[in-house]
């Protein structure tokens, strides 16, 4: 990591906050990945040459992103952070945080790369690598979008959060709108209702963590872009020695009997050998209120060993009745190594 000093970031500070900074840093963080993956699926025994998705070409793949932060301190004591993300050359993640101390903290992400409110809660499944969702297609036609009934609370707009001994509360809000937008702009025509959360999570005794979340999100089906569809999640986990166990139920309540809810209940077990090697296993199933006669099933595994700034991970996923559909099935099996500088 380098790290550069830069002493009077006044005007960064004066533009955000009705106070000056005196010092501030920019740090410069980087990760990379390569990955062997093979996917297949019900879909393989197709006539179309597009129907075959285990003849899916070359299997190996990389990534790399870096991310600039830039943060000062205010007369107040308060802190004012900036971040942006590039992966491959493309901005993946601007935000910025205002921490305020005794207060909390706010951040506003400016780019479909974050999570609002329950968001943050969405998954707190314990895990080696990834979910049981990484990767799964739900049509076989490499654009189909994994499992269904994950609560959500946006990707862009505000979070504040705030931790009080045993308590962390957080709230989040998603603006309306069709897209993110530049300083002084406006989404235009398009935007859907806005979407608000917030979940509150709770650490009773060592080793044992409580949480639950509501929210209401812009509705995913229907043409109504101004109703909203219920959300609400809650979850345990627990740890004892080298294990950690967790259980999550998720439920969606959309606007209008016209369309289906769900419920989407999750359960994992970490296992860490040492403090190098984890391994895990995760389970996912998901009923829907219309097709009720095939529920959504998701299962995996991983493992991963950690040496410094390296990491090598595998995993292995399968879906079935995937989107709530009979016969839709995925399998998903990656191995890959990352590097973090």
């Amino acid at each position: 990591m380098k790290t550069w000093k830069k002493v009077g970031a006044t005007a960064l500070a004066s533009s955000l906050v009705a106070t000056s900074a005196f010092a501030g840093a920019m740090t410069v963080s980087g990760v990379a990945n390569l990955t062997y993956t093979a996917n297949s699926g019900a879909q393989d025994t197709g006539s179309a040459a597009a129907d075959h998705k285990d003849v899916d070409g070359n299997r190996w793949g990389m990534n790399k992103s870096i991310t600039f932060s830039g943060s000062g301190e205010l007369d107040n004591g308060w802190t004012i952070s900036v971040s942006q993300t590039l992966a491959a050359g493309t901005p993946t993640g601007i935000g910025m945080t205002l921490d305020m101390g005794d207060v909390g903290s706010l951040d506003y992400q400016g780019n479909a790369a974050g999570s609002r409110g329950i968001g943050k809660i969405k998954d707190k499944i314990p895990t080696a690598v990834e979910g049981a969702d990484d990767g799964l297609d739900a049509n076989g036609t490499a654009t189909g979008g994994g499992v269904s009934g994950t609560v959500s609370g946006g990707a862009t707009g505000f979070h504040y959060s705030k931790s009080m001994d045993m308590v962390t509360i957080g709230v989040g809000y998603m603006p309306k709108g069709a897209s993110t937008n530049a300083s002084g702009g406006v989404s235009g025509l398009g935007g859907k209702a806005s979407t608000t959360s917030a979940y509150i999570s709770i650490d009773p005794m060592d080793g044992l963590e409580i949480g639950f979340g509501v929210g209401e999100q812009s509705a995913l089906t229907g043409g109504d872009l101004a109703q909203t569809d219920d959300l609400d999640t809650a979850y345990v986990t627990y740890v004892y020695g080298p294990l950690t166990v967790g259980y999550q139920v998720s439920n969606t309540d959309t606007y209008t009997s016209g369309y289906s809810d769900d419920e989407q209940t999750r359960w994992g077990v970490l296992y860490a050998v040492n403090d190098e090697v984890s391994i895990s296993y995760v389970n996912h199933e998901n009923e829907d209120s219309v097709n009720t006669a095939t529920d959504e099933e998701a299962t995996g595994w991983g493992a991963s060993y950690t040496t410094g700034g390296m990491t090598f991970k595998a995993h292995r996923n399968k879906g079935t009745n995937l989107g709530n559909a009979a016969s839709m099935e995925s399998e998903h099996t990656e191995i890959g190594v990352t590097f973090a500088f």
